[in-house]
C-alpha cells in the first residue's frame, strides 16, 4: 500500500473546482441580497419625502432629500430617546441577571459531580424546546396577582434565567482544563471564587457571544412588552415604533422608517464591535 499522500496534495484534492466555488458564492450572494433588501428599502424610505414614498416609480435614492425632516420628526413626534433608554436599561438588566445565574449553573453542570447532574442537564435541554409564548399566560396571571404589571420588573424578570445561556456556557466550560480548577482548589479557593475569579475571565468570548444574542433577542422583543406594558413611558423600542402609527391622520412612513433605522443601528454597531469575540465564543463553545 502506498504511503500517505502529502498534506499539500490532499489539500488540493479537497479543494472545490472553480465552477463549484462560483456557484457557492452566487448562492451566498443571493441569500445576502434577500436578507438585505428590506433594510436597504427601510433606509431609502427614511430619506424620501411623502410624495416619493407613495410614488409608483421605484428608486432607492430620493430626488428630493428629506432625511433631516424625517429623522427630526422621529424624535419630536414620539419620545424616541426614552424608548431607546428603556431598551438599554431592560437589556442590560436582563443580561446582568442572566450572567449571574447561568455562569454558576453551567459551571456546576460541567465541572462538579453530584447525583442527578445528567438529569439536570437533560431538563435544561428539554427547556430549550419550550417556546416563550407557552409560559406567557401563567406569567401574566402571576404578575397580575403580585402587582408588578406595567413595571420594569415585568419586562426583566421572565428573561433573567436563560436555559440557552446555561447550555452555551456549559459547552464552553467543558473545554476549560480540569487541572486549572484543581490547582485553584489546592490554593484554597472556594467553588464560587473559582467561578468568578478564574473560570469567568476565561469565558469572556462565550459571554460576549451570548451577550450579542441576548441583546438582539430582547431589544427586538415585541410580544412580551405588548402584554405587560400599557404606559408609553415604559415602552421598549419595538413597542415604541407602533406609536408612530396614526389611524386618524394616517401613518407618516418617513419618520416611521427613520425611527426603525435608529432603533436597528445599535444592534448593528454592537455586532460590528464584538464580531471577533462573537465568532470565537460560538466556535469555542462547540455550537455549530
Amino acid at each position: 500500500m502506498s504511503a500517505a499522500r502529502p498534506v499539500s496534495e490532499r489539500y488540493r484534492m479537497g479543494r472545490l473546482s472553480p465552477a463549484a466555488r462560483l456557484l457557492r458564492h452566487l448562492v451566498l450572494l443571493a441569500g445576502a441580497t434577500v436578507m438585505l433588501v428590506p433594510f436597504v428599502w427601510m433606509i431609502s424610505t427614511s430619506l424620501k419625502p411623502p410624495n416619493e414614498i407613495f410614488s409608483a416609480d421605484i428608486a432607492l435614492l430620493p430626488q428630493t432629500w428629506h432625511a433631516v425632516e424625517n429623522y427630526t420628526a422621529a424624535f419630536t413626534k414620539q419620545p424616541l430617546l426614552r424608548y431607546l433608554a428603556n431598551g438599554l436599561l431592560v437589556c442590560a438588566a436582563i443580561f446582568i441577571g442572566q450572567v449571574t445565574f447561568m455562569v454558576p449553573a453551567a459551571y456546576a453542570i460541567a465541572k462538579l459531580r453530584f447525583p442527578g447532574r445528567d438529569a439536570l442537564f437533560g431538563i435544561v435541554l428539554l427547556a430549550l424546546l419550550i417556546p416563550t409564548q407557552v409560559t406567557a399566560i401563567p406569567l401574566y396571571i402571576l404578575f397580575y396577582k403580585i402587582g408588578i404589571l406595567d413595571t420594569y420588573a415585568a419586562l426583566v424578570v421572565p428573561s433573567v434565567i436563560s436555559v440557552f445561556g446555561i447550555f452555551l456556557m456549559r459547552q464552553f466550560f467543558r473545554t476549560v482544563p480540569d487541572d486549572l480548577i484543581h490547582a485553584a482548589r489546592l490554593d484554597g479557593c472556594s467553588e464560587l471564587a473559582i467561578v468568578w475569579r478564574i473560570v469567568l475571565p476565561t469565558a469572556m468570548p462565550a459571554i460576549v457571544a451570548f451577550g450579542i444574542l441576548s441583546l438582539v433577542w430582547h431589544w427586538n422583543d415585541y410580544f412580551w412588552p405588548l402584554l405587560v406594558v400599557t404606559s408609553p413611558e415604559l415602552a421598549t423600542p419595538p413597542l415604541g415604533i407602533v406609536f408612530f402609527d396614526n389611524q386618524e391622520a394616517g401613518t407618516d412612513f418617513g419618520p416611521l422608517m427613520a425611527g426603525a433605522v435608529i432603533i436597528t443601528a445599535p444592534l448593528l454597531l454592537a455586532f460590528l464591535f464584538a464580531q471577533r469575540r462573537f465568532i470565537e465564543g460560538v466556535t469555542m463553545s462547540g455550537v455549530k
